[in-house]
């Protein structure tokens, strides 16, 4: 029997949004519960096409709940430290092939990241965002991830994936509990 990396004992992996051209209406971010972990780095990969100059913005929202309950932005928590985004990473090139090195960005403590569309036009971009569990907000468990609908411009294509960290509980990966509802059954 191989020996366990790091899926289920370092990290688990879930899925912010599926494959989508974002032009078509954006897309809404799935749920994360931070209970099970101290943070998470949301990864998103998007080819803008087409000519497409319209900037992209991401708003991180935090929620009391797994389905309904409280929505906030996430810059919105009250906390003692900073409760928004301050910095992300970049890679960016007409074709990603590896060979590119992040690039940090920072910003105003915030709720969104704003990608320009006049620096990433026709442009491959790897976007990385990490958000602890303490910059939640009291009551708060969940986060998530919305992709605006960026305009007209080409087509974009986008996929997110959620990076679950430093886990509470390391577990071989069929044993780990879920993302959404941990304690649960998978439905």
């Amino acid at each position: 029997m191989a020996a366990q990396r790091g899926l289920g004992r370092l990290f688990d992996i879930g899925l912010g949004f599926a494959p989508v051209d974002l032009n078509t209406a954006g897309a809404t971010g799935k749920r994360f519960n931070l209970s099970v972990a101290t943070g998470i780095t949301f990864v998103f990969a998007v080819a803008v096409a087409g000519g497409g100059t319209d900037d992209n913005v991401i708003t991180f929202k935090q929620h009391t709940a797994y389905t309904s309950g409280t929505t906030n932005d996430l810059a919105a928590a009250t906390v003692t430290t900073s409760s928004g985004i301050t910095a992300y990473w970049v890679k960016s090139e007409t074709a990603l092939d590896n060979d590119e090195s992040w690039v940090e960005v920072t910003q105003a403590d915030g709720a969104t990241v704003t990608l320009s569309g006049a620096t990433y036009a026709a442009r491959q971009v790897l976007l990385a965002v990490y958000i602890g569990a303490d910059q939640l907000g009291d009551g708060y468990t969940h986060v998530s991830a919305d992709f605006a609908d960026p305009g007209s411009g080409g087509s974009r294509l986008g996929v997110c994936l959620g990076i679950v960290h430093d886990l509470a509980k390391q577990s071989k990966p069929v044993n780990l509990p879920n993302l959404l509802r941990p304690g649960t059954a998978n439905a």
